[in-house]
């Protein structure tokens, strides 16, 4: 009889087990719920490109809040462009506050480096850039906006919300191509005190003096349409007075060139050196701490390794070269493209 009861006592006990640790299971997986529960209100879905017609708003993480040029709309997004949310701002944004609740996501801190891509492209032309970044500890904030949309002035207001957005970070440097750069010399012109989280920059490629090409084929309709406003805001100084108006950067900055280190470049329609794009003569903006040619193509600078290094070097030490023995270009240096 004590036999029996022991067996069935043993049996109870088996069978109760799981039931009580099945009891435990919502608390240690609250997390997981909380991450469905936001899935099933909308799923990701793919983007289709399109990403000419949309500019960064606000970053996070890996997440960006995008609008719509044409629209006016906003999109959630996140580091694989999936889409989460679509609507009003505050949709989105309240979207985003759910998923840092339910992925337990950390604030920013630290330094951070943004991205910036030249007119037709994304930021998806700084891969290499970005991964080489990464491995450095820095947040990587990879910038999109609607070069062939808007102005350039009007592209630079997007770039003032995402460095608006990046509550947290101590640091922010930039790495810029060609017209990203005049994006963010507008950028600086719209502000009455530039942000001094702002620490240092490399321009690659940047028609800081304007673009030889755009003077050639502005009047071009072909041109019109493919470049956009921004495009007939490119031409060099002797044909514009935007160029030429866009204030020096107040931090330090350094400038990569590509050419041949011969009297003719690689485009034969551009007076003198250039990287087939922009000539040598243009990216040379008085001011800058730092100045290095490398034999790269305009199209190919943000992803060729030894530029790569040169940019890494220079975020760390203000040079671009491992002796250490900068060539500055000095304030006095005013001469205009021919």
């Amino acid at each position: 009889m004590r036999q029996l009861i022991t067996v069935c006592a043993g049996l109870v006990l088996v069978v109760a087990t799981p039931t009580v640790i099945c009891a435990q299971e919502p608390d240690n997986s609250s997390v997981q719920k909380k991450i469905e529960e936001i899935q099933k209100k909308v799923l990701p879905i793919n983007t289709m490109g399109g990403r000419q017609f949309w500019g960064d708003v606000q970053f996070f993480q890996g997440w960006k809040i995008q609008q719509n040029v044409l629209t006016k709309h906003y999109r959630l997004l996140n580091s694989s462009d999936q889409r989460y949310e679509s609507g009003t701002l505050e949709e989105c944004q309240k979207r985003l506050e759910e998923i840092k609740q339910a992925q337990q996501l950390k604030p920013m801190q630290g330094k951070a480096v943004i991205l910036i891509h030249g007119i037709i492209r994304s930021s998806k032309s700084f891969e290499k850039m970005k991964r080489a970044c990464q491995k450095t500890g820095r947040l990587v904030v990879p910038f999109d906006y609607p070069s062939t949309q808007c102005t350039i002035p009007e592209n630079a207001k997007y770039l003032e919300k995402v460095i608006n957005s990046l509550k947290g970070i101590e640091e922010i440097e930039l790495v810029v191509h060609s017209m990203g750069g005049l994006v963010v010399r507008s950028w600086i012109a719209q502000q009455t005190t530039v942000d001094p989280r702002i620490k240092r920059m490399v321009m690659l490629g940047v028609p800081n003096r304007g673009a030889n090409m755009a003077d050639r084929f502005r009047s071009n309709l072909l041109f019109k349409v493919i470049f956009g406003p921004a495009g007939q805001q490119l031409v060099t100084e002797a044909n514009s007075d935007f160029i030429t108006a866009l204030p020096t950067p107040p931090f330090p900055f350094g400038i990569v060139a590509g050419g041949r280190n011969t009297l003719k470049g690689y485009n034969p329609l551009i007076p003198g050196d250039n990287d087939g794009t922009v000539g040598v003569s243009s990216t040379r903006l008085p001011g800058a701490v730092d100045f290095i040619l490398v034999p790269v193509l305009h199209s190919f600078m943000m992803n060729d390794p030894s530029i790569i290094e040169h940019t890494l070097f220079f975020l760390k030490t203000e040079t671009f070269r491992e002796s250490g023995k900068a060539q500055p270009i000095p304030i006095t240096e005013n001469k205009t493209v021919p």
